[in-house]
């Protein structure tokens, strides 16, 4: 099991988060309400918020109080890469990408859906630590050790702790240029932040299965031992890797940033 996609979650907050997305986790095990015998009228149901669409080219402020137009995509990765680190912190520097930071920040999103992110457009870099299993033996049975959770803790406190009303900001702010990127992926009628609500909603149906959770080694890596489990998005599977703690607190986080990106701007 390839556990360098820890990269994709933070790249999805880059692009989704910075915007306030939220994403990831969502119960839906619970059953419907059952209806009183008596009732005479069902209450309407709420049409869900509309996805916004992209906002006016705003523009983008290199120092207090001064504003200027956005940069050509092309030459926008130090102005999107300086908005980061205010938001993520200076730890985060050192894990970006040099160049195409924005392309790649939208091709990683759009592929968090599917089973695997090429390293070419991953937007991060590699992060130190392995991937830890427990086993009673050398031939298993595997497991996923807890232990493995703590890799993920200075992750969750960046994310967590950033600030939203910035995140919201610079999404809106850097979103023409990421509307464009998109465009240049091959979907030139379509709209990255309708994409980015759907990975959001793919990401909350993320299962979570019970533990321990049982792992395979056919060859190199571990996968999953339960079939659905590794029938899982890339996205989904990192949810699980990082544990049920830190996967709930990415779920608070992220329901509250998605209400932002899912309604137009007060």
């Amino acid at each position: 099991m390839d556990d360098t996609e820890i990269k994709w979650l933070i790249a999805l907050l880059l692009a989704a988060a910075a915007a306030a997305a939220a994403w990831f986790f969502w119960d839906r095990s619970e059953p419907p309400p059952v209806a009183p015998a008596a009732v005479e009228q069902q209450a309407p149901v709420a049409e869900p918020a509309e996805p916004l669409h992209p906002v006016e080219p705003l523009s983008i402020s290199p120092g207090e109080g001064e504003l200027v137009a956005l940069p050509p995509l092309e030459e926008s990765d130090s102005y999107f890469a300086l908005a980061l680190i205010d938001i993520f912190g200076p730890e985060l520097e050192t894990l970006l990408a040099e160049e195409a930071l924005i392309d790649k920040t939208v091709a990683t999103v759009d592929n968090l859906t599917r089973g695997r992110i090429a390293e070419k457009i991953r937007p991060v870099g590699r992060l130190s630590g392995n991937f830890i299993v427990s086993a009673a033996s050398d031939n298993g049975p595997f497991y996923l050790s807890p232990e493995n959770y703590d890799r993920y803790r200075p992750l969750v406190t960046m994310v967590t702790g950033a600030d939203h009303d910035e995140l919201i900001a610079t999404y809106r702010r850097f979103y023409p240029l990421m509307q464009e990127a998109f465009a240049q992926l091959g979907y030139p009628d379509g709209y990255f932040n309708d994409r980015v609500i759907a990975v959001i909603d793919h990401l909350l149906a993320t299962p979570e299965p019970e533990e321990p959770i049982r792992l395979v080694q056919p060859h190199v890596l571990y996968k999953f031992a339960d079939p659905e489990l590794e029938a899982l998005s890339s996205g989904q599977k990192l949810l699980i890797r990082m544990g049920p703690d830190h996967a709930a607190r990415i779920r608070d986080f992220l329901t509250e940033l998605r209400t932002h990106i899912a309604q137009p701007p007060r």
